[in-house]
């Protein structure tokens, strides 16, 4: 390979947003893609002095020195002239937003997405999240083409990945960005060579109870303590560090206290816990549930940082209550 030549002739626009899609669009870059063009979200003011914010990819692509467009509106016939002449042979789409029919049907080769899961399972916006919550085992990334449905298009190339019992979100979100940066390169070289076969999401007749991974809200960080101590500890993982699932806790003092919940362990085999009662000791705070007990680990109360319960437990003079306030 000639210095400083493109390893692959297919001209790409990119479009994404978070750090997810930024590590994919270093990877293409550092493994001589033919960027020629970048799409992300409009630079937004953000915190207390309403700075203007940058996308993460926006970060990466000027760094990189790649053109970049950020239209408000995908239809803005301004926007569709731009693309059209980056004469974009491949788009590559990783967590971005919903395209219309006049961009992802305008280069020869199509519109690749990445998502985070084994389609035609969690599709939805929320992937990672939901194999946790659900106590999944396994999933992996997809690229798939861009149809007029979101997450129906063909399948061209899929990787699983093992969870592990105590997988935190934040790692498999880590995980699944470099794995995903990978996978997309692979799948232009395939593009390329037309060594790949687009296979459709077609569906076994047992197979549609399709488990979907829709957007999260408040309510979904909830803490049921009347669930067992598996689906609490899976919620707890499954939206750690963020957005966080929480619990509004009973102090004997009669305050209350809110709070996010980031690590924790459990007991199946514990049962002199009732649903939401606690066993509190100076280093320790174990919370019972309909069946076993789960030990928090991290904690969050509302205003303050992320600590050690041991941690909070040493600065804190009030005392939780014999059971948890579910609200």
């Amino acid at each position: 390979m000639e210095p400083g030549k493109p390893s692959s002739s297919i001209r790409i626009v990119f479009m994404g947003t978070p750090e997810f899609a930024a590590a994919s669009l270093q990877h293409l870059v550092e493994s001589r893609m033919n960027v020629v063009g970048v799409v992300t979200a409009p630079d937004r003011p953000s915190g207390r002095g309403q700075k203007t914010k940058l996308s993460a990819v926006k970060k990466t692509a000027t760094e990189l020195i790649i053109p970049v467009q950020q239209p408000p509106k995908l239809k803005d016939i301004r926007f569709l002239n731009q693309l059209q002449a980056w004469q974009p042979d491949l788009i590559i789409v990783v967590a971005f937003r919903m395209l219309p029919k006049e961009v992802w049907d305008m280069p020869a080769l199509g519109t690749i997405n990445l998502h985070a899961s084994l389609l035609p399972q969690y599709r939805g916006a929320a992937p990672l999240n939901w194999a946790l919550i659900n106590g999944e085992s396994e999933t992996g990334i997809t690229t798939f083409f861009i149809n007029e449905k979101i997450d129906t298009g063909h399948i061209l190339l899929q990787e699983k990945v093992a969870i592990g019992t105590h997988t935190t979100v934040g790692e498999l979100h880590d995980l699944l960005m470099e794995r995903g940066a990978h996978l997309i390169e692979q799948t232009i070289m395939g593009l390329e060579e037309n060594s790949l076969v687009a296979t459709p999401q077609l569906l076994e007749p047992g197979d549609l109870d399709l488990k979907t991974a829709p957007k999260l809200s408040k309510k979904t960080g909830q803490i049921d303590w009347t669930q067992d101590a598996q689906q609490v500890h899976n919620l707890i993982r499954g939206l750690s560090p963020y957005p966080g699932a929480w619990s509004v806790f009973s102090l004997e003092s009669g305050q209350k206290l809110k709070a996010k919940l980031l690590a924790s362990d459990l007991d199946e085999t514990r049962t002199d816990l009732a649903p939401g009662e606690i066993e509190q000791t100076s280093n320790r705070v174990w919370i019972g549930t309909a069946r076993g007990v789960i030990r928090l680990d991290e904690i969050q109360p509302e205003g303050k940082r992320r600590m050690l319960v041991s941690d909070f437990l040493k600065g804190f003079r009030d005392r939780f209550n014999s059971a948890v306030s579910v609200v």
